[in-house]
């Protein structure tokens, strides 16, 4: 039965998926996760809803993986310049200022719809949360064995927390968008210092 439901799903192709992820994204900057429906989806891709359901189960699963993939570049676990301001560094721009404040717009969004929606939840903790957790913890071990950070640092499970927290607040305290320059800033002045790792 799994073959076969496996089957099923990888029937679309690679760039007929990003198509769909791209449609949705859309659709979410537009109507938001509350109003946009599979039936919106499957209109503005020419796609059945039976499709829809069968590659992906339902909205939040649907959402959470087009948020995922609308991520810039590969991999943080992939990202490996030889010192970790150089990997936080590259992982902060692979994003330009412009995808940063549609991002941030995004995210915004569906953090609310987070907080009453279970399945979404769910879904972005398995397909975002969890994910990003484990790419930054590969970051931080291999920083831990270059020297750079001590591995009882207690800084260093805080880090997915120090670089989100900057990127909602921006918006927040300062009323201005993310971008590279302030992000870039706040970890040299901010997530190195309290790992201990060198800032130049």
């Amino acid at each position: 039965m799994t073959e076969v439901a496996t089957a099923r799903r990888s029937r679309i192709t690679p760039e007929r998926e990003a198509e769909l992820y791209e449609a949705v994204l859309e659709l979410l900057r537009e109507v938001g996760y509350d109003a946009l429906t599979m039936d919106a989806v499957a209109a503005r891709t020419r796609s059945s809803k039976a499709t829809l359901y069968r590659q992906w189960g339902g909205k939040a699963e649907l959402v959470a993986k087009a948020v995922r993939h609308g991520k810039p570049g590969s991999s943080a676990g992939e990202v490996d310049t030889g010192t970790l301001r150089g990997d936080l560094h590259a992982l902060t721009l692979r994003s330009d200022d412009c995808e940063m404040e549609q991002n941030s717009a995004l995210m915004r969004g569906l953090a609310m719809a987070v907080h009453g929606n279970p399945d979404l939840l769910k879904a972005f903790k398995e397909h975002l949360v969890e994910p990003e957790m484990a790419e930054f913890g590969r970051v931080l071990q291999r920083a831990v064995g270059r020297g750079e950070i001590r591995a009882d640092s207690p800084a260093m499970s805080f880090v997915p927390h120090m670089m989100i927290g900057a990127f909602a607040a921006r918006t927040m305290l300062d009323e201005q968008p993310p971008t590279q320059a302030f992000l870039l800033s706040y970890i040299d002045a901010v997530v190195l210092p309290a790992l201990g790792a060198p800032t130049t």
